[in-house]
């Protein structure tokens, strides 16, 4: 089971971390990723951590956004900085068994319910 909270409002410029909160299976096993879904668009990959603590980030996020994880909690974090009103949508965290750099939603198995990003002008 996935868990993500920390969404919000913020301006333009400001940041936010997003938390996943990881049950049931150990996250360090896992490719973690982090993903978005805007009004009237398709979900897409944003950020992800594979079980070697690879990271990759979409390009669009790339210099703003960190993801990292804290196997201790079991809990993987997306630091977003300088945010943008282009960053509005709901935050989804995925896992998937495979050690891997995608972000296809396809490969990933397990997810959480999305927490709510907006971003204001």
């Amino acid at each position: 089971q996935l868990q993500a909270s920390g969404g919000g409002l913020v301006q333009a410029g400001g940041s936010l971390t997003l938390s996943c909160a990881v049950s049931g299976i150990t996250s360090s096993y896992y490719t973690i990723g982090w993903f978005r879904q805007a009004p009237g668009k398709e979900r897409e990959g944003v950020s992800c951590i594979n079980r070697a603590d690879n990271t990759y980030s979409a390009d669009s996020v790339k210099g703003r956004f960190t993801i990292s994880r804290d196997n201790a909690k079991n809990t993987v974090y997306l630091r977003m900085i300088d945010l943008k009103p282009e960053d509005t949508a709901v935050y989804y965290c995925a896992a998937t068994s495979r050690n891997t750099a995608t972000m296809s939603t396809r490969v990933y198995n397990y997810w959480g319910q999305g927490t709510l990003v907006t971003v204001s002008s």
